[in-house]
């Protein structure tokens, strides 16, 4: 199979030769699931995209510091890429800001979240027990760094997790989207850069919560089981 993984963000000079990029940390992460597919990646704020999506199996958009809602040119132009990438019923995979864009293109309201930042491990409850690879559970644990959420169901989507804090937390359509608003990506030292970057910006309550949290470990190598048996339909 063939993927090609649409990496929206270039990440901080600190921590880039330790994890490359967005796209490098989900194929680690997907091979960690048992992913044997021809992974492509592109950076989109560069403007690089494949010649035709059609020569892939499934699409997956990362997260990024932007907003699923912005004109930034790259941003616009990523929204009308994936217009036509939900048009098609490609496979398609978002997490944090893609979970957004997805849902902002399928006319879902997105926007800053009212309960202020999402960071650190985040818990769920799951309501698809018969997802493939969900193996029953009814809650999951996430590591998560983000202030916008989708605000409403996208219509013709099946709610897939939820909290109080982030009410549309996952959701898919049919067979050809899955969208999840944590990063299975994640490991906590990264978490923990991020944590400490934004400790200014998010204040020293819900920092120290944060970072308290990840001593608990989290779902993620979980989460992109689902997304490979997602992507190959089992």
């Amino acid at each position: 199979m063939k993927v090609c993984v649409l990496d929206n963000d270039v990440l901080d000079p600190v921590v880039a030769p330790t994890y490359v990029s967005y796209g490098a940390m989900f194929e680690r992460l997907l091979r960690e699931a048992g992913a044997e597919w021809t992974i492509d990646i592109f950076n989109t704020t560069q403007g690089h995209y494949p010649d035709s999506f059609a020569d892939y199996d499934a699409v997956l958009l990362t997260g990024s510091k932007a907003d699923s809602f912005s004109q930034e040119p790259w941003v616009v132009e990523l929204r009308q890429r994936v217009d036509s990438i939900l048009a098609a019923k490609q496979k398609l995979v978002g997490v944090c800001f893609g979970h957004q864009l997805v849902g902002l293109c399928m006319g879902a309201k997105v926007g800053r979240a009212p309960q202020g930042w999402g960071s650190g491990r985040m818990t769920y409850l799951w309501h698809a027990p018969e997802f493939p690879q969900a193996e029953g559970r009814q809650e999951l644990s996430l590591l998560a760094s983000h202030q916008d959420q989708v605000l409403e169901l996208p219509a013709g989507a099946r709610l897939l997790a939820s909290s109080d804090f982030c009410p549309v937390a996952a959701y898919a359509v049919d067979e050809h989207v899955f969208c999840v608003q944590a990063h299975p990506e994640f490991v906590e030292a990264y978490s923990d850069f991020i944590l400490n970057k934004r400790r200014e910006t998010i204040g020293e309550t819900i920092y120290q919560q944060g970072m308290d949290s990840l001593a608990y470990g989290h779902d993620g190598v979980q989460v992109a089981r689902m997304m490979v048996a997602f992507v190959e339909g089992s």
